[in-house]
């Protein structure tokens, strides 16, 4: 009864590993998935991570111009693709170290924070851009990577901007109005989401 237990297990298990890694794409569609993000005149030169068939994250292809752009992660729902300044790195690759060893959001904004105080954790010393776009799965062409009816949300991370400082109102007005989300922190940014 144990090993059939056991082997039931091992089957189901091993069933939910395949499905999940049957789930990464290769490594070219990564490329073209991640890299659509960008601005169209930098697609070529960014700098590439996707994900490997044990769901880690790894490079897939090293750029020459200031941005990293992020495949999206199969283990999560929806796609979500992500491209940022080579200034905004250190923040967001720590954010994603943190995550990994199982810190929660607030615990993840804590550490960063109390780092960024410290001057271990560099922040940009210039509007730095984060594009992000999402979108269903079934507008996913996994053969080319491009997703179709995604919407686009740009951050432009502005460290300890305010309200007063920019003239940007800490919240939207009207749809696709940018606003100043976290004013006066290390974590400023000016939200603007596509309509």
């Amino acid at each position: 009864m144990k090993t059939k237990i056991t082997t039931l297990f091992l089957l189901l298990f091993g069933t939910a590993i395949f499905a999940q890694n049957s789930k990464v794409l290769s490594k070219d569609v990564q490329i073209k998935m991640a890299s659509q993000v960008a601005p169209e005149e930098d697609q070529a030169d960014v700098t590439v991570y996707g994900y490997d068939k044990e769901g880690e994250l790894i490079l897939l292809k090293e750029g020459t111009n200031n941005l990293i752009c992020l495949a999206d992660d199969p283990s999560k729902e929806g796609i979500k693709i992500d491209c940022y300044s080579t200034k905004l790195d250190p923040f967001i690759a720590r954010g994603r170290e943190l995550k990994k060893e199982g810190k929660s959001t607030s615990d993840i904004r804590d550490i960063r924070k109390k780092e960024v105080k410290a001057g271990t954790l560099k922040m940009p010393d210039a509007p730095s851009m984060l594009y992000v776009y999402t979108g269903d799965e079934e507008n996913l062409d996994t053969k080319t990577g491009l997703l179709e009816d995604g919407k686009f949300r740009y951050v432009v991370y502005i460290p300890y901007a305010t309200v007063e400082s920019t003239g940007i109102p800490a919240k939207p007005h009207a749809p696709g109005m940018p606003w100043l989300m976290d004013p006066g922190t290390h974590r400023a940014h000016i939200m603007i989401s596509t309509p």
